[in-house]
């Protein structure tokens, strides 16, 4: 049996991890939520199917950096940037290397929670080759 995908959420805001683990809690979908890039890699399950939810701006290991070293890494997790502000720059280096979208904090719920659903009905995660 195949296990449901799993939105993974790594934000350094405890508030924003309440309130993301709702989203999709309420949309039914299965979520984990991390403080930190580096608790993510230490203790996600990176092979299972999954879409990240990553704040673009943490201490330490940032949401780009993030997505290079998972990128180097081989996992092919698709992911989706969370920007309190616009950080144009970042976010079109994030998309250039194959990042899913973006979502500019405060977001509107029910359209995150569909544009989750629809990146997990389109592109299952894989690992890449």
């Amino acid at each position: 049996m195949t296990r449901d995908p799993t939105v993974l959420v790594v934000d350094d805001d405890n508030f924003m991890r309440a309130a993301l683990r709702r989203v999709f809690t309420v949309a039914s979908i299965p979520v984990e939520t991390f403080a930190s890039a580096s608790e993510l890699l230490a203790t996600g399950d990176l092979s299972a199917p999954a879409v990240l939810l990553l704040d673009v701006m943490m201490p330490g290991m940032t949401g780009l950096e993030l997505q290079a070293t998972l990128r180097e890494r081989g996992i092919g997790i698709p992911v989706i940037f969370l920007t309190a502000k616009s950080q144009e720059a970042e976010i079109q280096r994030g998309l250039s290397l194959g990042a899913s979208g973006y979502v500019t904090k405060p977001f509107d719920a029910l359209t995150l929670g569909q544009h989750v659903k629809d990146i997990i009905s389109k592109e299952p995660s894989k690992k890449t080759q």
